[in-house]
C-alpha cells in the first residue's frame, strides 16, 4: 500500500478583510504519495502558490485539515510548524532568497545549523558538490550566475533530507537553457532520493515532466486526482 505524504481535506483559506476579502482556496482536497512528482498549473490568481504555502505550513487555513508526512499541521503553534518544516519540507522559490553576505556554503548550512546539526558544513559541502558547485562553495551570491544561485537554493532545500520538496516557479527567473538544466537537477535528485516533488509552473514543458498535473482555477482544483498523467 502506497503512503500519502500530503493529505489535504476540504481546505479553505481567505485573505484580507471586508470588501478586500478574497477566497483564495475553496474546499481543496489533494493527496500526494511518497515519491510522486506533481505539477500545479493554472492562471495567475488561481491559488497555486497559496496552495504551496499551505503545504509548507507558511499559510494557516480557515477550515479543513492539512496532514504532511503523517503530521497534522492545522492547530499547531508557529514554533511547532517551523520546527516540522525544517525537518520535512524543502522550499525552492523563483527568487533565490539567498543571504547576500553569506557564501554558498554558509547559505546551505544555515537550516542545518538551526536544526542543531554539528556536521552542518560537511553536509552543506556535500550537497553543493551534488548540484555541481563543489568549486563555488566560497563564492557569495553576487559572484554566482542565476542558475548557480538556484542550484545553491536547491542544495539548501535538500540538505535536511526532507520528505517533500516544494518549488514555486523554480525556472521562472532563468533563461531557457539554464532553466532546463535546473529542472533536470530537480527531477533527477527527487527521483534518486525518493523525495516527493510538488511544483508550481506556468511552463507547460516543465509541468509535462511531472507524473501528475493538477489544474487550479479560482481557488478550486479542476483536474480529477490521478488524471492527466504525463510521460516523464
Amino acid at each position: 500500500m502506497t503512503e500519502a505524504v500530503i493529505d489535504l481535506k476540504d481546505v479553505s483559506l481567505t485573505l484580507g478583510r471586508g470588501a478586500a476579502r478574497v477566497h483564495v482556496l475553496r474546499g481543496v482536497s489533494l493527496t500526494v504519495e511518497r515519491g510522486e512528482t506533481v505539477g500545479i498549473v493554472g492562471p495567475s490568481g488561481s491559488g497555486k502558490s497559496t496552495l504551496l504555502m499551505v503545504l509548507a505550513g507558511l499559510e494557516r487555513v480557515d477550515s479543513g485539515s492539512v496532514t504532511i508526512a503523517g503530521t497534522r499541521l492545522d492547530g499547531r503553534s508557529e514554533d511547532e510548524i517551523a520546527a516540522f518544516r525544517g525537518r520535512h519540507v524543502g522550499i525552492v522559490f523563483q527568487s533565490f532568497h539567498l543571504i547576500p553576505n553569506m557564501t554558498a556554503l554558509e547559505n546551505v548550512a544555515v537550516p542545518l545549523e538551526l536544526a542543531g546539526r554539528r556536521d552542518a558544513f560537511a553536509v552543506a559541502a556535500r550537497e553543493l558538490a551534488a548540484v555541481g558547485l563543489a568549486e563555488r562553495t566560497s563564492h557569495y551570491p553576487a559572484q554566482l550566475s542565476g542558475g548557480e544561485q538556484q542550484r545553491v537554493a536547491i542544495a539548501r532545500a535538500l540538505a535536511p533530507e526532507p520528505a517533500i520538496l516544494i518549488a514555486d516557479e523554480p525556472t521562472g527567473n532563468l533563461d531557457q537553457a539554464t532553466g532546463r538544466q535546473v529542472a533536470d537537477l530537480l527531477f533527477s535528485t527527487a527521483a534518486a532520493r525518493s523525495t516527493t516533488l510538488v511544483l508550481v509552473t506556468h511552463d507547460p514543458a516543465l509541468a509535462a515532466r511531472c507524473g501528475r498535473q493538477v489544474a487550479m482555477r479560482s481557488g478550486l482544483i479542476e483536474t480529477p486526482l490521478g488524471a492527466e498523467r504525463a510521460i516523464a
